[in-house]
């Protein structure tokens, strides 16, 4: 069954901590981004990690394979699970992030590699004419090729990507029917995407804004077992 990641995106710490305390018992997993980890720094992944939480810790690592081997490095020592690299990055860079991330042993996170941010809508990727559809199909097809455990996609491209590949796919931009969109361009809902395939699904504000974020995302495991 796909796992539903929670995104704790809150500028405040102390809001961040009492959200994940009310759904610990409902959710297996929580993503930290830039805002958070910035903010707060690694320790924040080890607090969730004793709740029982699995993070994934989506920082979009993208430089040099050098600097991204040790930046993944650094991320094993937080406990986190999942961490992603920008695809576009190039086959050294992504097989580096792998590499140092199995100097972790049995205990190392999986890395994913982003494909085309669910923001992007057709027309609106600087210098890139491709669809973003047909875009995040190519880089995923690279990224299988060079070892990842998984892409980082718009639940449009998941059935594709599982088709076509062995890749694991984590969706971004999940909102319940009848929420907003916000910032995002290319959204679905969690029957959908798990339908399609995809094996985590991360929502955000559906259920972290919601009156009762723990009864919010229940409605959503739901959703995702029928």
């Amino acid at each position: 069954m796909a796992e539903l990641i929670v995104a704790l995106d809150f500028s405040d710490p102390r809001d961040l901590l009492a959200c994940a305390r009310s759904l610990s018992g409902t959710l297996g997993w929580c993503k930290i981004g830039l805002e958070a980890f910035v903010k707060n720094g690694p320790g924040l992944v080890n607090e969730l990690d004793a709740m029982g939480l699995s993070v994934f810790l989506d920082l979009k690592f993208y430089d040099i394979p050098n600097t991204v081997a040790a930046a993944v490095r650094s991320a094993c020592k937080t406990r986190a699970r999942l961490l992603t690299v920008h695809t576009q990055g190039g086959e050294a860079m992504c097989r580096a992030a792998k590499a140092a991330a199995e100097e972790a042993g049995e205990e190392r996170p999986l890395i994913f590699g982003v494909t085309v941010l669910t923001s992007f809508a057709p027309g609106t990727m600087p210098g890139i004419t491709k669809d973003p559809q047909d875009f995040a199909m190519e880089l995923a097809g690279l990224a299988d090729t060079w070892g990842l455990d998984g892409v980082v996609c718009s639940g449009h491209e998941a059935a594709g990507i599982k088709k076509a590949s062995s890749l694991k796919v984590l969706c971004p931009g999940i909102r319940p029917a009848g929420s907003a969109a916000n910032d995002q361009a290319r959204v679905m809902t969690p029957a959908m995407a798990v339908a399609n395939g995809a094996d985590y699904l991360v929502v955000g504000r559906p259920i972290t804004r919601a009156a009762d974020p723990a009864a919010a995302a229940r409605a959503i495991l739901d959703e995702i077992r029928a």
